[in-house]
C-alpha cells in the first residue's frame, strides 16, 4: 500500500466525479512515469466510467449511439489507452519510465457485443477473459484460456527464444490440447469418457494436468505465490513431453488421429495401462508445482531435464515389455 495511489469514486457520487476519475488516475500515473518509475494502473471499471459519460452526454442533449452511449465513446477510450507506454523523459537526469494500463470491463450479463466491450477489444492488444464458472469451481486465477489472447506474441518471440528456443511450439501445443479438451468435453457430458478413443483420453488427462497443476495457482502458498519464467517453461516442457510420449504409446504416433503406425502393426497400449504402470511418474509430473520458485535457474533446469529423461525411460521400458 505504500506504493499505491487510490482514486475512489463510487456509483452514488456525482456523475462528473465518476467521469473525471479515470483521467485523474492516468494523470497521476504519468506523473510518476516522468519521475522514471514503472507504473501499473488498474482502472476498475471502464464500464462504470462509460456509464457516467453516457449520463453527461444525455444531459447535454447530444445524439445517442448504440445503447445510448455517445458516438465518440470509442474515440474517448482510445485516447485513454494510448496514454500507456514507455517514455524516455527529456531533461536531466535521463529518465525512462512506463505506464501499463489494465482496464476492467464489466459487460452486462456477460454480453461481449456491449458497445464498451466491443470498442475496448478493438483497441487493446491483450485480453484476459475472467470466467464466472472457473471462479465458482475455486480455480484461480479464473482466466478463461480459450477466449483470452495476446497480440504481442510475435513481438515477444525473440525474447522468449533467448530463454527457450522451443517456447513457441510448446505454447501452441498446450493451447491445442486445451482447445481439443473443450471440444471433447461436450461429447463426454453426453456419452461418457469411456466412449472416447485412446488418444482422446490422453488429451483429456493431459488437459486436466495443465488446468489443475499448471494454470491453477494459490497465491497464499510458499510454492505458488510466484512462478518465474524458468519454472513456467520447464513445467510446460515436461507436460508436452508426457503428452507426446503418451500419444506415441497409444497410437504409434505423436499426432492425434495419426494411427498409421498402429495399423501397420506397431505395438500400442491403452491409457489405463499407462495409468497403472506409470502412476509414480504421473504423480511426479503433478508435483512439479511444489518446486520452490526461489530455486536457482540452473538447479531448476536440471530438475526438469531429469524428469523428462525419466519420462522417456519409463515409456521406453513400457513399450519393451
Amino acid at each position: 500500500m505504500k506504493r499505491t495511489c487510490l482514486v475512489a469514486n463510487t456509483s452514488n457520487m456525482p456523475v462528473a466525479a465518476r467521469e473525471a476519475s479515470i483521467y485523474t488516475g492516468i494523470t497521476i500515473a504519468e506523473y510518476f512515469r516522468d519521475m522514471g518509475m514503472n507504473v501499473a494502473m488498474m482502472a476498475d471499471s471502464t464500464s462504470r466510467w462509460a456509464e457516467a459519460l453516457r449520463e453527461i452526454s444525455g444531459r447535454l442533449g447530444e445524439m445517442p449511439a448504440d445503447a445510448g452511449y455517445p458516438a465518440y465513446l470509442g474515440a474517448r477510450l482510445a485516447r485513454f489507452y494510448e496514454r500507456a507506454g514507455l517514455a524516455r523523459c527529456l531533461g536531466s537526469p535521463e529518465r525512462e519510465g512506463s505506464v501499463t494500463v489494465v482496464g476492467a470491463v464489466s459487460p452486462p450479463g456477460g454480453d461481449f457485443s456491449d458497445p464498451v466491450t466491443s470498442a475496448t477489444l478493438g483497441i487493446v492488444q491483450v485480453f484476459w477473459g475472467l470466467d464466472k464458472k472457473l471462479a465458482q469451481r475455486k480455480h484461480f486465477p479464473s482466466v478463461n484460456w480459450n477466449i483470452s489472447y495476446s497480440k504481442y506474441m510475435r513481438v515477444l518471440g525473440p525474447f522468449f527464444d533467448t530463454l527457450d528456443s522451443e517456447f513457441s511450439s510448446l505454447r501452441e501445443t498446450a493451447r491445442d490440447i486445451l482447445q481439443q479438451e473443450k471440444d471433447l468435453s461436450e461429447i463426454v457430458q453426453l456419452v461418457g469418457q469411456d466412449s472416447l478413443s485412446e488418444d482422446q483420453k490422453v488429451v483429456m488427462e493431459v488437459a486436466k494436468i495443465i488446468k489443475e497443476d499448471y494454470l491453477q495457482q494459490n497465491a497464499f502458498s510458499e510454492y505458488d505465490y510466484n512462478c518465474p519464467l524458468s519454472k513456467s517453461i520447464g513445467m510446460m516442457r515436461v507436460v508436452v513431453a508426457l503428452y507426446r510420449r503418451c500419444l506415441k504409446a497409444v497410437t504409434g504416433s505423436e499426432v492425434v488421429g495419426k494411427t498409421a503406425a498402429a495399423a501397420a502393426g506397431a505395438k500400442t497400449v491403452t491409457w489405463n495401462v499407462i495409468k497403472a504402470t506409470q502412476g509414480p511418474l504421473l504423480h511426479r509430473v503433478t508435483d512439479m508445482k511444489f518446486l520452490d520458485p526461489r530455486t536457482p535457474d540452473a538447479d531448476m533446469a536440471k530438475y526438469f531435464t531429469t524428469l523428462i529423461d525419466d519420462i522417456n525411460a519409463g515409456f521406453d521400458a513400457l513399450m519393451d515389455l
